[in-house]
């Protein structure tokens, strides 16, 4: 009896043993963490990979060392972070400087119709996480979110106690733009809109 094709699920899992066998832990959790939009987890990483996982915390700690280096000199222009439950990479904080200045001269001046309309739910739900935007707006905001951010307009404001999602809110430079001291000056929305979302209004209203 002849053999039954193969489907493209078994082709598939071929190919993911076979990256698994070719490629290191330490690698495969490199290779992850750098497509992470939120902090992944130990447990999280070590699914991906199939590690055990001590395994993967062990990894991740050696491979935040090697980042570190043995002094300035050595050390990457990243590092990785275990923030909130979860590890991500982060640019080094002393390079701040030069990342906002290239951000400054590379970036429009003018935002998108999508990044402006992100840019209000963040503002009048924050703290809020991507998630939710998301469904606010009903289209994925992953890269919205990464050009607002990188244009200083929101920043990070914690983690959600329950899923750990990233929470964003409005940065201080953002309100320097706007002329107004506290997100509370900003202006009622409700009137603005034909139809109303509900809920869809600051929290301190």
């Amino acid at each position: 009896m002849p053999a039954a094709p193969a489907t493209p699920a078994d082709s598939a899992a071929e190919e993911l043993a076979a990256a698994r066998a070719a490629h290191t832990l330490p690698q495969q959790l490199e290779a992850l963490l750098i497509v992470a939009d939120e902090p992944l987890s130990a447990v999280a990483l070590a699914t991906a990979t199939d590690h055990p996982v001590r395994e993967v915390r062990a990894a991740l700690t050696a491979l935040a060392a090697a980042y570190d280096g043995d002094d300035a000199a050595t050390a990457r222009g990243f590092e990785l972070r275990e923030v909130g439950g979860g590890y991500r990479f982060y640019v080094r904080e002393s390079l701040d400087p030069i990342v906002a200045d290239f951000v400054h001269q590379q970036t429009p001046a003018k935002l998108s119709q999508a990044a402006l309309e992100t840019l209000a739910v963040i503002a009048y739900r924050q703290p809020i996480a991507r998630g939710a935007i998301a469904s606010i707006r009903a289209v994925n905001v992953d890269s919205v979110v990464r050009t607002l951010l990188a244009r200083g307009l929101i920043t990070e404001v914690g983690h959600d106690p329950e899923t750990t999602a990233t929470l964003y809110g409005t940065s201080e430079a953002l309100l320097g733009y706007l002329g107004i001291g506290d997100i509370s000056e900003l202006p009622p929305i409700a009137p603005l809109l034909d139809d109303p979302l509900e809920g869809f209004t600051h929290e301190s209203q």
